[in-house]
């Protein structure tokens, strides 16, 4: 089947089998491998995307599902210079990341709660990241930055 979507500000299309996951269409045929598949099963939030305003793990989201929806991924979250957005800025300031694998998932969901709470506490930026695996950090950078994204003071915030 056909699906139209609109991906980053650009309307892109492209053939599916009804099977195809919204994360296998954004990696394998749109070829934006930002959005990382860790599990296949809902469990770590590295597939993390916005379809219509609303953070979805793409992994559990048919493709042809989409079809019509606007979809934001990692790539479309920088400027188009090139500029980091402040969620990204602040994951590099405040080292939000190790290896990398789920800083996609991590700066998608931010966004997403940032947009619900522009000023959450921080038991519910960690609350709000349960669905969110990270192997490497520990979270208290994680937590760190988007403390920081939200213009908080982030000297207060303890290491757990």
């Amino acid at each position: 089947m056909r699906i139209e979507v609109e991906v980053n500000g650009r309307r892109v299309g492209g053939d599916v089998e009804g099977r195809t996951l919204l994360s296998g269409f954004l990696r394998d045929t749109l070829r934006l491998t930002g959005t990382h598949v860790g599990c296949d099963t809902s469990q770590c939030g590295a597939c993390v995307v916005h379809v219509d305003g609303v953070a979805v793990k793409s992994c559990t989201m048919l493709a042809a599902e989409a079809d019509g929806c606007s979809i934001s991924t990692i790539e479309g979250q920088a400027s188009e210079d090139g500029t980091l957005n402040a969620i990204q800025q602040a994951f590099q300031d405040h080292h939000g990341l190790q290896c990398g694998f789920c800083t996609p998932g991590m700066v998608m969901s931010a966004a997403a709660l940032l947009k619900e709470n522009p000023k959450p506490t921080e038991a519910e930026v960690r609350h709000y990241l349960e669905g969110n695996l990270c192997r490497c950090t520990g979270y208290h950078n994680i937590v760190k930055a988007i403390m920081a994204a939200s213009g908080q003071d982030v000297g207060a915030i303890a290491a757990e």
